[in-house]
Order: C-alpha cells, then structure tokens, then sequence
C-alpha cells in the first residue's frame, strides 16, 4: 500500500476532482471525508471519463492521522470541518487549503492541532455534474500555486503522473490577490445573473467588472501585493478568455440554493478596505446583494 495517507475533506467540485486526481497515483493512499458513503468517482476529463474507486469516511470519530489533509470545503464551512481536523491532524500533518480568499492560516490553524497550514490557490474548474461524478476543465497555466519551499515540493509530488499540475512562487501574496480579484467579479455576477461566464462578454457587465477590480486593487497594494498600474485590466483581459461555458462555484451554489461564500471573497476585500482606511462601495454592495441572497437559501428548506 502506498506511504502517503492523504485525507481529503470535501467532496464538491473542487474536492471531488483533488480525490480523483490523488487517486489515480500509486504513491497515495486516498481517504474521502464526506457527509455520505460514496464507493466510487465519475471523473470527466478532456473527452475521458473513468469510474475510480474511493474509499469514503462519512463519521469524523472514525478517522486516524494522516500525513496530508487536502481541505476543500468552502471557507466559511472551516469551523464545521473542525472535528475531521481535530482527528486527522497531529503536529507532523501539512493541511493543504484549497479554498479561494485569503488569510488561509488564520482561518484554519486554530483547528488544525498544531499541523502545518499550506494555503493553495486554486486555478482549475471543477465541476460536480452528481454527488459521484466529476469534470476537471484547466483553465489556462498551473492549476494549483503554493508558496515556494519543502512543504511545496511535498505537495507537488502528491499529482505527480496526474492531469493536475502544481506550481511554486516566491510571490504569493500578489498571486493570492490576484485570484481573488477574479473571484470578486466572477463568482458575484455569475451567481446574481445566475448565468456562467459568457455573461462576461456584455460591455456593460465588463464595465461594472473593471470599476470593482480597480477598487480591490487599491485595497490589494495596500495589503502589500505587488500589483500593477494596468492590474484591473490585465485581470478582465485574462478572465475574458475564460470557457464562457463555465461556471463558478457560487453560480453553482446560487442554483442550489446553498449559502453563499461571502466573507472570503468579496467580504475579503471589505474587510481589508476597512482595515487600511479605503473605501469600497462597490464590493460592500455585492456583499451585502450577495448576504441577501444567501440568508434566503439558508431559509428555504
């Protein structure tokens, strides 16, 4: 059996496709920690799709240290994740976060039980077509980034033979800041016009796009990301060769009538402004849209 236990919490799309991929080394001894039994994983990928076996955990008593927890959940689901980390982490465990936002540390160490927190940004598309059926899309370069060091060579090694890759960088943060400012613009508009990200191609949605990224971007160089004169613009260049047939995480949540991952994304932003005496009308108010729609889903049985 393989030397590497790997736990991974989450079982969305972003989840389902990390099992899936982690799975298909031979160097990896996968454990699934989901809210229910699931023996196997449809993964779709390019025009392939193959059935993998998995091996699911649905009770947090029953789980055992690992070496690596891969942390999928939503960012504001943390908390309720607490009991699969308090039982699968020890000092010697390095919890990966795939979550989008920033301040993964301050987040998830508190229930990590003195484990290492190695915070990742997450490039590639997953998509969760069943409970056990799954869709990896590469958007366009690496499709994780960690921070440069030991615990990113270990991680990398993890998809070594696998359809994801895993990139390094000395610049994070910047790297961190501009994932999120994609995220301020794409997972709200997505999720409020309920439509995927062709809607990008409208000039007025690309208009509204730039005035938020231009705000973040300030409340960004303050927070201390090396970001640039054109920043805005570059991002809305990039985003707008995106599949317009994608969707994101929150569109796919607003459609299911989940909460909403608020406070991470846009609240981020927010939070930031007000921490270095910015303002940010435009992220306050698809915060509070956003908080709107979300406290109706959390009420609709």
């Amino acid at each position: 059996m393989a030397g590497r236990k790997i736990a991974v919490v989450g079982l969305g799309g972003i989840g389902g496709v990390a099992a899936a991929c982690l799975s298909l080394s031979p160097e990896n001894d996968v454990t699934v920690c989901a809210r229910r039994q699931i023996d196997k994983l449809t993964f779709d990928h390019h025009e392939d799709s193959i059935s993998i076996p998995l091996k699911t955990l649905s009770d947090p008593g029953l789980a055992e240290p690992v070496d690596w927890v891969v942390l999928c959940t939503k960012a504001q689901d943390v908390a309720s994740a607490a009991p699969w980390l308090e039982n699968l982490c020890t000092p010697q465990t390095t919890v990966a976060v795939l979550q989008n936002g920033i301040a993964h540390e301050e987040r998830v160490a508190p229930h990590a039980k003195g484990a290492t927190v190695l915070p990742a940004i997450v490039y590639y598309n997953g998509e969760r077509l069943a409970p056990d059926h799954v869709r990896l899309r590469h958007i366009r370069g690496h499709d994780l980034l960690v921070p440069a060091g030991p615990q990113a060579e270990a991680f990398a090694a993890l998809f070594e033979g696998t359809p994801i890759d895993v990139g390094r960088s000395e610049e994070f943060l910047t790297y961190q800041w501009r994932k999120l400012l994609v995220n301020v613009i794409a997972n709200p508009i997505t999720a409020l016009t309920r439509q995927r990200l062709g809607v990008f191609q409208r000039s007025d949605i690309q208009d509204l796009s730039l005035s938020i990224l231009r705000e973040a971007v300030a409340v960004g160089r303050a927070d201390g990301a090396q970001l640039r004169d054109n920043e805005a613009e570059a991002i809305l260049e990039t985003f707008l060769a995106y599949p317009p047939e994608a969707g994101t995480s929150m569109y796919f949540d607003c459609l299911a009538g989940r909460p909403l991952e608020i406070e991470a994304l846009n609240g981020a932003v927010v939070t930031a402004g007000r921490r270095h005496g910015l303002p940010t009308p435009l992220n306050s108010a698809m915060l509070t849209l956003l908080k709107t729609v979300s406290d109706a889903n959390a009420k609709t049985p």
